[in-house]
């Protein structure tokens, strides 16, 4: 199958839709030329309206932490955002929904042996963390990137940059100090 078969078929993909609060409405992007990834949780009810991943507060947040604009950021050649799940999954007590499982399931491999440039993969909150790196089912967010060098320079986890996490970032200011200078850098040097 070719990459944009691929990507058609994950665009048009329903198959739990009646598990979703709205319409199917798979979001990523996607380009085999793509240098750095941007793995997510799943887009917010914000995403889904406009169909753009990280267009939002929490992207522009993202986009500050890797020292990047928004045109470098949509620049698919640059760069890929396939998140763990790619339709918005409803809210929760606490807020979104976790990611829905059938997507990494059907798609999540062929995406990710398609991308054969990938220098750097950005693994953002607990459930991509959890797929991408193999932890440990107790290992907490906040130890798994305080341990970010051990997966540097090809993997750097992330918590989620929303607004909702100010507190986080308030209570680790290492992430800021230490941290995000080595993002930048990285990202300056693949870009």
């Amino acid at each position: 199958m070719s990459d944009s078969d691929l990507i058609c078929r994950v665009r048009a993909c329903t198959i739990c839709e009646q598990e979703l609060p709205l319409k199917p409405k798979p979001i990523l992007q996607f380009n085999p030329d793509a240098k750095i990834l941007v793995v997510g949780q799943a887009p917010g009810a914000i995403t889904h309206e406009k169909g753009i991943p990280f267009d939002d507060p929490s992207g522009d947040r993202l986009r500050h932490w890797m020292g990047i604009t928004r045109e470098v950021f949509y620049d698919e050649q640059k760069l890929a955002i396939i998140p763990m799940g790619f339709c918005y999954p409803g809210k929760g007590k606490s807020g979104d929904l976790p990611p829905r499982k059938e997507c990494a399931e059907l798609w999540r491999h062929d995406l990710l042996s398609a991308l054969t440039n990938i220098e750097l993969t950005l693994v953002i909150g607990q459930y991509a963390q959890a797929w991408h790196l193999n932890l440990p089912k107790q290992m907490t967010l906040t130890e798994t990137v305080k341990q970010w060098e051990s997966f540097y320079p090809a993997i750097i986890p992330l918590p989620h940059p929303s607004p909702r996490n100010n507190i986080w970032l308030k209570r680790n200011a290492w992430f800021e100090t230490e941290l995000l200078p080595k993002l930048k850098d990285r990202v300056s040097e693949i870009i």
